[in-house]
């Protein structure tokens, strides 16, 4: 071998500082590669937005109309059909019209009352107020009780929410306004219970 031929071999060697940025570069994408791919092995079950507060196997619930125990009349379908609402617009689920949804959500007006605050001279109700409980149980399809709440032990597996509304007559309010509010009230109540625990 000659020594033009060693020179020409040198020459085609890259200098220390390509090879320096070669290196960097390729250290560089091994980093960024590492970092694109690290977090997708971790997100697999990862949910964004209000999705992620609820049971991510639940996508349907059958409501069938709440019992009632109450003398007043049509108080228990207002109540499921505010829940209904509430569900469709504030939950990932679907309120659908069978019993073989993914979910069950039934319960019971337990009490509802109506008692005088206050009156005026002449003995006539000035404020009044109406008070509601109800029994709730939501369930999947096998019978297993979906919004345990392990803090407080409940009997029968139920929730017992309650919930009240305020007459005034000299603001044009009436007990039907009042009962409204207070199942608006009663169903925001009962669909934050199925937000899963933190």
């Amino acid at each position: 071998m000659t020594s033009s031929h060693y020179q020409s071999a040198a020459a085609n060697q890259p200098s220390e500082a390509v090879r320096g940025r070669r290196q960097a570069l390729r250290v560089l994408g091994g980093w960024l590669a590492g970092a694109f791919l690290l977090p997708l092995g971790g997100c697999a079950a990862y949910r964004f937005g209000a999705a992620s507060l609820y049971p991510p196997d639940i996508e349907t619930v059958y409501v069938p109309v709440f019992e009632s125990d109450s003398f007043r009349r049509n108080l228990a379908e207002w109540l499921t059909e505010a829940i209904c609402k509430e569900i469709e617009n504030k939950t990932p689920y679907k309120v659908v019209g069978t019993p073989q949804a993914d979910s069950v959500l039934s319960g019971k007006i337990t009490t509802d009352t109506k008692r005088v605050i206050i009156e005026d001279k002449y003995d006539y109700p000035r404020e009044s107020q109406l008070n509601m409980s109800v029994q709730v149980r939501w369930v999947n399809r096998k019978g297993d009780r979906l919004n345990a709440m392990d803090a407080v032990p409940l009997p029968q597996e139920l929730a017992l929410l309650s919930t009240d509304g305020t007459v005034v007559p000299e603001f044009g309010q009436s007990v039907s306004t009042a009962q409204q509010a207070a199942i608006e009230k009663m169903a925001a109540q009962i669909v934050s219970l199925m937000e899963m625990p933190w």
